[in-house]
C-alpha cells in the first residue's frame, strides 16, 4: 500500500507535535506539520498530499486563502477541519477525508 501524505496546519506547537505523532503512528501515513501559511503553501507544492488538516487557531481569512490555494493547485485535495478531540477522532477525520477524496 502506498504512503498517504497528510499536511497538518496548526498554530499551537504542542498540538502540532501531538497530531503529527498520532498521524505517523499509522505505518501507511506520513504527516507533515507546519505553523504558518507560507510554509504550508511551499511544502504543498513540493509533495503530493492526499489530505490537508486545518487545526484550531487559524483565522478565517487565512483559512479561506489556504483552501483556495490548495484547491487551485489540486482540485481533488480533501481539506478537513481538525479541532482536536483525541486520536480516534483524528483517525476518523482522516479516513473520511480520504474516502471523500475517492468519490
Amino acid at each position: 500500500m502506498e504512503t498517504i501524505n497528510i499536511l497538518y496546519i496548526g498554530r499551537h506547537p504542542e498540538i502540532l507535535e501531538t497530531v503529527i505523532r498520532l498521524i505517523n503512528a499509522n505505518e501507511n501515513w506520513n504527516g507533515v506539520g507546519v505553523m504558518n501559511d507560507e510554509e504550508a503553501k511551499e511544502i504543498f507544492l513540493k509533495k503530493d498530499f492526499s489530505i490537508v488538516l486545518l487545526g484550531s487557531g487559524i483565522q478565517e481569512e487565512s483559512e479561506v486563502e489556504l483552501c483556495v490555494f490548495f484547491k487551485n493547485k489540486n482540485p481533488n485535495i480533501s481539506i478537513v477541519q481538525h479541532y482536536g478531540g483525541g486520536s480516534g477522532l483524528l483517525k476518523s477525520e482522516i479516513l473520511l477525508g480520504l474516502h471523500n477524496n475517492k468519490n
